[in-house]
């Protein structure tokens, strides 16, 4: 093991580069997920007709499927009906419509979990039933939703390594670049890269704790 070599500024900046990138596709995906999870969730809880039966096909067809399945469909097989992204946005785009797709469900069960009491009292006070949805249940829920959402943010932050598969130079990518120069370079390179994801992900582990404490 060479860890002076591993770790000299070049090799360490070429790391360091490849956590940046990982951090801004997950930065981007939570982001993404977010949104779309809370459209679909939402969606799917007030039972509109047709519509929330098909965003429940959706939901349940995407979160069944591998995550490596999508973003191989999304950079190979789209490119040949003619839409094209870089590596980049073809991972930003898979994270975002799995983890979407799992946040939907979140969505929809943080909002069931909001007593029927409620909905009926804000009703009969004259209420609408968007302005029950978006002032009474929709504040309440996403206090419940916020544990269960962070935790799910952190297997995205872990979820964005499979985009190693598609070469995009992401830490993982690197590491694996860092190791094919010399054979001593590998153990330095991966205990640095699960420092890096242990300090990122133990972080949101703490605030996922504390969200859970002031719930309970």
């Amino acid at each position: 093991m060479d860890f002076s070599g591993a770790y000299a500024w070049p090799n360490l900046r070429f790391l360091l580069h490849g956590f940046l990138i990982t951090l801004q596709v997950a930065g981007l995906s939570i982001v993404f997920s977010f949104v779309l999870g809370t459209v679909l969730g939402t969606v799917r809880y007030t039972r509109i007709p047709v519509l929330s039966q098909i965003v429940a096909v959706i939901v349940d067809t995407i979160r069944n499927l591998p995550l490596l399945l999508i973003i191989f469909f999304i950079h190979i097989v789209l490119p040949q009906l003619g839409i094209k992204m870089s590596g980049f946005w073809s991972t930003v785009v898979g994270l975002s419509l799995f983890e979407g797709a799992m946040i939907a469900e979140i969505v929809r069960s943080g909002l069931k979990s909001i007593e029927r009491g409620q909905v009926e009292a804000a009703r009969s006070s004259g209420l609408s039933y968007m302005q029950t949805l978006g002032g009474i249940i929709m504040p309440q829920a996403l206090r419940r939703m916020s544990p269960p959402m962070v935790s799910q943010f952190i297997s995205l932050l872990k979820d964005t390594s499979l985009a190693i598969i598609i070469s995009l130079p992401e830490l993982m990518h690197n590491v694996q670049i860092l190791g094919g120069q010399s054979f001593d370079y590998v153990i330095p390179a991966l205990l640095l890269a699960a420092v890096l994801y242990f300090v990122i992900n133990y972080t949101l582990s703490i605030v996922a704790r504390r969200l859970e404490a002031r719930m309970t």
